[in-house]
């Protein structure tokens, strides 16, 4: 199981997902703060090679462009999840999203794409509202360098295997598909 996502930086990284964890969000801790651009996806040890490539082209393709986030937003009743806005960054992440979707990777998407970091999932009602409440006023902002390529380890926890640097390539590789 593989998925693809631009990191949040730090300190944002870490606040978000202590703030998530302080929630009770049992996934809190196997999940590193992210802006999801392919969702968690099962794919063959020998398709890695291809995703790679692929991936790597992408990033050749594009550049570095500032996200700001700012506020909170939900998917309920629709989908039980309450996450960080984006209000800066979204045409970049939507266009990433779009070329990561395709080639190798390209498959049907559950919900339409919306560029978000989740803060709270499938908890209880009282706890999400108080979650959308609290970061509503939520404010950070950082430079997306690029992407990396997650794997869904066997304890559950998701871990970069691959980074990929608009503009450049492929930073560092530690796969073991």
């Amino acid at each position: 199981m593989i998925g693809v996502a631009i990191p949040v930086p730090e300190p944002y990284g870490t606040e978000l997902q202590r703030t998530r964890a302080a929630y009770g969000d049992p996934l809190a801790d196997a999940i590193p703060t992210h802006i999801t651009l392919m969702p968690p996806t099962e794919v063959a040890p020998g398709e890695i090679a291809a995703i790679e490539a692929h991936l790597l082209d992408v990033a050749h393709s594009e550049r570095p462009f500032r996200i700001r986030l700012r506020g909170s937003g939900t998917f309920r009743p629709v989908s039980p999840v309450v996450y960080v806005a984006l209000a800066k960054g979204i045409g970049g992440c939507e266009r990433v999203q779009a070329k990561v979707a395709s080639g190798p990777l390209a498959r049907p998407l559950p919900f339409p794409y919306h560029p978000h970091i989740t803060i709270a999932h499938h908890l209880p009602d009282d706890v999400m509202d108080r979650a959308y409440k609290d970061m509503s006023g939520y404010r950070a902002e950082f430079e997306a360098w690029g992407f990396s390529l997650y794997e869904h380890g066997l304890d559950g926890v998701w871990r970069p295997q691959c980074d990929f640097v608009f503009g450049n390539g492929k930073r560092h590789s530690t796969f073991n598909g």
